[in-house]
């Protein structure tokens, strides 16, 4: 793939590192990996699910591509693709969250966390805002001209 084609999907993770690592820090608190006393370790829990989301929303993003026959979806299928997206990332979402907390025992959640079926709340709507954010960010920024020729 030349670098040209991978523009989109570069952008796309390029938006999706600082969003995700922010919605991480910020959700922290309603795990119990927060109150680790050790902070490099706390440090080492964020980069792991901050690379993992970043891993995921490549992934998710070229199956929408895969599936919708255009890298450059989010400007030209933004909806349709991204609704894929979003299904393909909350199904994800879910069994990963529940075969941590309720299989492995990897993290758990503090009483705070709002369940939804069991799975905590606010992974769920990372998966809804921070995509859609993205995907609105992605064609703003292609309408003010800052990719060539289009993502």
């Amino acid at each position: 793939m030349r670098l040209a084609a991978a523009r989109p999907l570069l952008a796309w993770l390029a938006l999706a590192l600082p969003l995700h690592l922010a919605w991480d820090i910020a959700q922290l608190p309603l795990y119990t990996l927060w109150d680790d006393p050790d902070r490099w370790r706390i440090a080492s829990y964020v980069l792991h699910c901050v690379l993992g989301d970043v891993l995921i929303a490549g992934t998710t993003y070229l199956l929408s591509a895969i599936l919708f026959r255009d890298l450059a979806w989010p400007t030209r299928k933004p909806w349709s693709a991204g609704t894929f997206l979003l299904a393909t990332g909350l199904v994800f979402t879910v069994f990963s969250e529940w075969y941590n907390v309720y299989r492995l025992g990897a993290w758990a959640y503090k009483p705070a966390m709002p369940l939804v079926a069991g799975i905590g709340l606010t992974p769920l709507l990372q998966w809804l805002i921070v995509p859609v954010l993205m995907i609105v960010l992605l064609r703003r920024l292609d309408r003010a001209g800052a990719f060539p020729r289009g993502i």
